[in-house]
């Protein structure tokens, strides 16, 4: 597949002038955290509100952090990951 647009620039070329490897690390991790956390909500068949229920975290701001308009703090993704089974791996720190 070409991903090339009618403009002659493909995504990643325009993503890398537009942002620092910072924020594109940052764009991509928040990504990636955010469909583990939708798949592993589905996969127990939980509704939004019902893993609000088991978190302590409200309903909306799981909606939020799912469509991405909100940047949550640690704590509260921990509080959703915990009844989920999940935990954050942050791998070797030195």
């Amino acid at each position: 597949m070409n991903n090339q647009s009618s403009i002659g620039h493909s995504w990643e070329e325009v993503r890398g002038e537009l942002f620092t490897p910072e924020e594109i690390a940052e764009s991509d991790l928040r990504v990636a955290l955010i469909g583990e956390l939708i798949k592993a909500r589905q996969e127990r068949g939980l509704s939004q509100r019902e893993l609000g229920e088991l978190s302590g975290v409200k309903q909306p701001i799981i909606a939020r952090m799912e469509n991405g308009t909100t940047s949550p703090n640690l704590s509260t993704i921990l509080k959703v990951l915990a009844p989920l089974g999940k935990t954050l791996y942050i791998g070797d720190l030195k």
